[in-house]
């Protein structure tokens, strides 16, 4: 097998992982790199090029504005060192790195203690081109290594000092996480399923290069819709919840709402990021009461989409608008709810504004420890188990593209 074949070999092998298993964006970026590196050694990627060629991004992309291609490679950089940290990839021949500061893949050797290249008694001769390793690939390898001590130090306290003991120590580990994380999603962590992710992907026609529009059914084709299309502020929010997760030590499951079936919703706990104006299965699912995503028929903002507020309190607005439309978005709403599933032995969680931005705030509403903190204050809840169903909406203020300030403006403890 030829130097080039084994590096897209191994290319494959990372894509088919339990890693980046069901992580279509971060596959399609992978091999994209790898095609890149094998083709033309050594050049380096525009991020501009990642922008429009692997995500279909319009001509006028501007890197300074769109943070989402340092996102992706952030991620992508992340799940790489997980898969080299596991058992699955620590006896991996060929080691694959994304060196932070650039958008180009190196491929590495793994060279055994006898200093001789391949492993299992396959002898792979690396060739003069292969980069030496880089800082990163010595710190997976310490990162491995601290993990196998970690093990065989369990392993003995198992032996020593019994299982129970062993598993208090590693209770005692996961409970080192915020208390106000742990309390605001519990209802995402009692199950041993892992909760689903579902973000929005609005309906469009037209193509990529030549120009797209939201699908019109009034005058579009079912058959011309691009259903694979999602706004910055839900790839960010990804991002935040996966980050939000590992930290409670749990996985997530991502999947996009065109993909999503009611099957899927009687059997798992969800978390839909993004409005029901785009992630169309919410409209089948038990919905928000008190705060409601309507197009307004009629006033001055007459076609806007706002959250309305269906029993108001006093001071309370009947409806929470956005920027209008033409004009620079400065301010967003969104909201933040908790519901029983279609099974109600599962939960359903809303995250969405009525811009992308908003729904990016909306999550880092609720992955920051200090408005956690304020919204659990407002439910009274204060230890895991007391999170009960609740409606909220939070005011954000944007500059630049970037929600800049967030607000908790009304809360709403549901009936059950």
């Amino acid at each position: 097998m030829s130097e080039r074949d084994q590096y897209l070999s191994q290319v494959d092998r990372l894509c088919g992982s339990d890693v980046l298993h069901g992580s279509e964006s971060l596959c399609r970026l992978l091999r994209y790199l790898a095609q890149k590196e094998v083709e033309h050694p050594g050049v380096h990627v525009k991020e501009y090029q990642i922008a429009t060629e692997v995500y279909g991004r319009p001509t006028d992309f501007d890197p300074q504005v769109d943070s989402t291609i340092r996102v992706q490679a952030a991620r992508l950089r992340g799940k790489l060192g997980e898969y080299y940290s596991s058992s699955t990839g620590l006896g991996d021949p060929i080691i694959v790195d994304l060196p932070r500061g650039a958008y180009s893949l190196q491929f590495h050797y793994r060279i055994p203690a006898n200093g001789k290249p391949g492993t299992n008694g396959n002898e792979l001769q690396a060739g003069p081109a292969v980069a030496a390793p880089s800082s990163r690939f010595w710190l997976m390898t310490a990162v491995a290594l601290s993990a196998v001590v970690v093990v065989l130090a369990v392993a003995l306290l198992m032996v020593v000092r019994g299982p129970d003991t062993a598993q208090a120590s590693l209770s005692s580990e996961s409970d080192s996480t915020v208390p106000a994380f742990r309390t605001f999603w519990q209802p995402f962590l009692k199950s041993p399923e892992q909760p689903w992710v579902i973000f929005s992907n609005g309906a469009f026609v037209g193509r990529p290069e030549s120009g797209m529009r939201y699908f019109d059914p009034k005058r579009d084709s079912i058959s011309q819709i691009w259903d694979h299309y999602t706004g910055v502020g839900e790839v960010l929010a990804i991002h935040e919840l996966d980050q939000v997760f590992g930290g409670l030590r749990r996985k997530i499951c991502v999947k996009r709402g065109s993909l999503f079936s009611l099957d899927d919703a009687k059997n798992n706990d969800l978390i839909f990021v993004g409005s029901p104006s785009e992630n169309l299965t919410l409209s089948d699912l038990p919905s928000m009461r008190e705060f409601v995503f309507q197009r307004l028929n009629d006033g001055p903002r007459k076609g806007d989409l706002a959250i309305v507020n269906t029993r108001p309190q006093s001071g309370e607005p009947k409806a929470f608008l956005a920027s209008p439309s033409g004009m620079p978005i400065t301010e967003d709403y969104a909201v933040v709810a908790l519901m029983p599933g279609l099974n109600p032995a599962r939960s359903l969680m809303v995250l969405a504004g009525t811009t992308t931005f908003g729904t990016q705030a909306a999550v880092e509403f609720v992955s920051r420890q200090s408005s956690v903190e304020e919204l659990l204050s407002k439910l009274s809840a204060s230890s895991p188990g007391d999170v009960k169903p609740f409606e909220a909406v939070v005011k954000i203020k944007i500059a630049l593209g970037v929600p800049v300030g967030m607000e908790l403006q009304a809360v709403r403890k549901r009936a059950l």
